[in-house]
């Protein structure tokens, strides 16, 4: 930032629609310039407070009659910040327009100390990158169609967006379940990455975005937590369905329907299998989602057998022992995501300061 410089402003200024006849400080970024209310803007961040404090040479150029200051901030990330700080419409209830408007926001909210803003950011943010198994659970509810249609794609930002976010502005609670989420799509989409919101102004590169990837480092933590989500679905497999036994006070154990619950995990063992080897595409590293497929499965009452619909015939004793296991398998493998991507221990959104 600077204030002192006796050199003229930028040449060739683009003009914002942020443009105040009455105001009396223009701000620039890059090429794009914003004419704005230096008291609106200091009552807000203590930053701005300083830095317009700064005495100006007597010779400095105007920019439309105004004194100018350089900020070096990208130009999207400010016209946000400041739409924000005039129009109190722009957050309503913690939502904002799209991802574009929360990052550019909460990077520049954290810069200039603007903490309502910052802390707006934060509460958008963790209702779709939750830091608790009972929030992720809400999140994909809230992302499956009545019909069982599932697509975050349409609705959030790409993973990858979230995670270069987290990074930057140390945002660790986010990461866990945002490498989660990546984990779950293709090896090949992973690597190929995405593409950040599009600039605002011209001056900025690409109109459809910059290509966001992964560094070697975070493509291989990945990759290592793909393969333990997988691994682990395959260990509870094994050990808690692959030829179960029923519970010890199993109430069809000496009856003629004693086989029922066999049967039953049998055949939550067998569509299970089939649900992780395809059939639900690009779920096979998605633990969490397993599990709770396993855990319906109980509920459910279209199964077939072979002359009509029906449910599961476990026991009542059987079911209440299965849903424990399974209940317990999915805690666990909410603790376990941030050792499997290689980020230490689970944060929630309260410790961001």
């Amino acid at each position: 930032m600077d204030c002192s410089s006796r050199e003229p402003p930028p040449k060739a200024l683009i003009r914002s629609d942020i443009w105040f006849p009455d105001g009396n400080i223009v701000l620039i970024a890059d090429c794009a310039a914003f004419k704005v209310h230096r008291g609106q803007l200091e009552r807000h961040s203590d930053v701005f407070h300083d830095l317009f404090s700064i005495p100006q040479p007597p010779d400095e150029s105007l920019v439309d009659g105004s004194p100018w200051v350089e900020l070096y901030d990208r130009p999207s990330d400010l016209y946000h910040l400041l739409i924000a700080l005039y129009d109190g419409l722009y957050f309503v209830n913690d939502v904002a327009v799209d991802f574009a408007v929360v990052s550019s926001v909460l990077r520049l909210s954290t810069k200039y100390f603007i903490e309502h803003l910052r802390k707006r950011c934060i509460a958008r943010l963790a209702r779709d990158w939750p830091t608790s198994l009972a929030e992720w659970d809400r999140r994909e509810d809230d992302l499956t169609h009545t019909l069982g249609y599932y697509g975050p794609l349409k609705i959030l930002p790409h993973p990858i967006l979230i995670i270069q976010l987290a990074l930057e502005l140390n945002l660790d609670a986010f990461l866990p379940s945002a490498f989660y989420d990546l984990s779950r799509y293709s090896p090949s989409k992973v690597f190929a990455g995405t593409r950040g919101p599009p600039p605002i102004f011209s001056t900025e590169g690409d109109p459809r975005g910059q290509r966001v990837r992964l560094s070697d480092k975070y493509l291989c933590q990945t990759f290592v937590g793909r393969e333990c989500a997988q691994m682990y679905i395959h260990t509870f497999l094994e050990v808690e369905l692959r030829a179960r036994h029923p519970s010890a006070y199993c109430l069809n154990a000496g009856r003629s329907n004693a086989v029922h619950c066999s049967e039953s995990f049998y055949f939550i063992h067998l569509n299970t299998l089939r649900s992780v080897g395809g059939i639900a595409a690009g779920r096979d590293a998605d633990p969490l989602y397993t599990l709770l497929q396993a855990l319906q499965m109980l509920e459910r009452t279209d199964f077939s057998d072979g002359v009509s619909e029906c449910g599961l015939k476990l026991c009542p004793t059987c079911k209440a022992d299965f849903t424990e296991v399974v209940k317990k398998a999915r805690l666990g493998v909410w603790e376990l995501i941030p050792e499997w991507f290689g980020l230490g221990r689970q944060i929630s959104v309260e410790d961001i300061d």
